[in-house]
Order: structure tokens, then C-alpha cells, then sequence
């Protein structure tokens, strides 16, 4: 099991920026790749970004150049930086934790993000 804890949502303007943490507890051994996920009201949850453990990364068109996702092993903690937001960036954003040889997907409970013009 891997337990997942995200932090670091809330109220920005059109043009700031936030520090999404997701810290990862329990059988963190058997992770293959972490990301961020989100979720808008009225629309399908999707991918912001991921980082394997060899720290390859993978970035959704919409945040490329704008979003940057980095781990810190030693924490077992992944983080999103999010620059220069705007206001279709509103979502509740969710850790991801995946095992790519069983399949199976870990998720945090999600924070609010909400980007005003």
C-alpha cells in the first residue's frame, strides 16, 4: 500500500504561480512513476504531468513550459511548480502513484487550485 498526501493549493491570479508537494508513505518500493493529475468541474480528470524514478518526465501539452515536475527521492516527495497560471488551470489537482507491472494506480485525495482573472 502507498499512501499519498498533497499539499499546496489555493487562490492565485491569472499570472502567479504555486508549489504543489505530494509526499508518499508505506511500499514505496514498488513505484514505478509519480505525477499530477486534475480535474475540472463538468470534465474528465487529466494528465498534467509524470516522473519515473529514472526521472524521465512527461507534460501535457496545455502546461508545457509553464509546469515543471521534480521528485525528491531522499522524501519520497514529488512536486508540481506551476508558473504563470491561468484560469482554465482551475482544477483539483491529484498525486499519482503508479506501478507499471501490475497496473495499479495510487491517488491523494486532491487540492484545489484556482486561478482567477
Amino acid at each position: 500500500q502507498v499512501q499519498l498526501v498533497e499539499s499546496g493549493g489555493g487562490l492565485v491570479q491569472a499570472g502567479g504561480s504555486l508549489r504543489l508537494s505530494c509526499a508518499a508513505s508505506g511500499s514505496f518500493f514498488s513505484i514505478n512513476a509519480m505525477g499530477w493529475y486534475r480535474q475540472a468541474p463538468g470534465k474528465q480528470r487529466e494528465l498534467v504531468a509524470t516522473i519515473t524514478t529514472g526521472g524521465n518526465t512527461n507534460y501535457a501539452d496545455s502546461v508545457k513550459g509553464r509546469f515543471t515536475i521534480a521528485r525528491d527521492n531522499a522524501k519520497n516527495t514529488v512536486y508540481l511548480q506551476m508558473n504563470s497560471l491561468k484560469p482554465e488551470d482551475t482544477a483539483v489537482y491529484h498525486c499519482n502513484a503508479v506501478n507499471y507491472y501490475s497496473g495499479y494506480h495510487y491517488w491523494g485525495q486532491g487540492t484545489q487550485v484556482t486561478v482567477s482573472s
